[in-house]
């Protein structure tokens, strides 16, 4: 997500995500109070090294506490001083963190920009957090539309699918002129069953497909083709004639079809859902 910015009693903040949470710059937040000093100033107090030891213990996995405790001890002596630059080198700290160049300065997480802001002057802090707060609603608001609008177009695009699905996958009803006509080849039949064509008038359709019509079939086409070998060789056993074996075979592949479009189960039978070739 890119820079923003709000505007706190006259003031240009600039609010940055870091690791999917939102930090502040505090350079920006000391402007109006003074330079670099006063940060300084704020850091090496020993109530501001208490708040970020204990906020980088509860947040931050591996924050150093002896360092911690070696600052805290130092606090309160004329001597002392602490950059936002050693104390995040010295202690592994999150909580705050410098960034150089342009749009560069020291951010801190938003728990520790407020603290600082408390610091700076409790009117600014109250501004700062009635502003972070009308910023982050009209994210919310924003990706609430986003989200509606996300939602709408995956039903729309879910429609046009399903459409697409019954148009083109779905074994077509046979006509009476198709089932009156007695396919020499077995094979045959159950291409026409299934894909509502022979293999020589795929051939016919498709002179630039390499392989046959079995070759270019989807998973689930291929899936089906296979139960209808067998449920054929079933009923050329009961005697059946290849017209009515034509009529039966075609229902079974239309309701089977039906069933296996989108089965997310058969798609990981071949990892990525790759075809594989079923023999004649």
């Amino acid at each position: 997500m890119k820079n923003r910015v709000i505007h706190v009693k006259g003031s240009e903040v600039t609010v940055v995500s870091r690791h999917e949470q939102d930090y502040i710059s505090l350079t920006d937040m000391v402007k109006r109070f003074g330079d670099e000093s006063v940060l300084y100033n704020w850091l090496r107090n020993r109530n501001t090294i208490e708040f970020l030891g204990i906020w980088e213990q509860i947040y931050n996995p591996v924050f150093k506490p002896l360092e911690f405790d070696r600052f805290r001890a130092q606090a309160g002596l004329n001597s002392f001083t602490l950059s936002p630059k050693k104390w995040i080198e010295a202690t592994s700290a999150i909580g705050i963190y410098a960034k150089s160049g342009r749009g560069g300065g020291t951010f801190a997480h938003k728990d520790i920009a407020f603290e600082f802001g408390s610091w700076l002057s409790p009117e600014f802090k109250l501004y700062l957090i009635k502003e972070f707060q009308r910023l982050k609603d009209e994210e919310s608001r924003a990706t609430s539309l986003e989200w509606s609008f996300q939602r709408t177009l995956s039903k729309v695009n879910y429609k046009i699918h399903t459409d697409a699905i019954k148009e083109r996958l779905l074994p077509p009803r046979l006509t009476v002129a198709q089932t009156s006509v007695i396919y020499a080849s077995e094979a045959d039949l159950l291409n026409v069953a299934l894909f509502g064509i022979t293999a020589a008038q795929w051939r016919q359709l498709n002179p630039r497909q390499p392989g046959n019509m079995r070759d270019a079939a989807t998973l689930e086409q291929l899936v089906v083709l296979s139960n209808l070998e067998s449920i054929n060789a079933v009923l050329i056993h009961q005697g059946l004639v290849a017209k009515d074996r034509l009529l039966q075979l075609n229902a079974i592949a239309i309701t089977q079809m039906r069933s296996l479009i989108g089965l997310d189960a058969l798609k990981q039978l071949t990892g990525a859902g790759a075809k594989r070739r079923i023999s004649k």
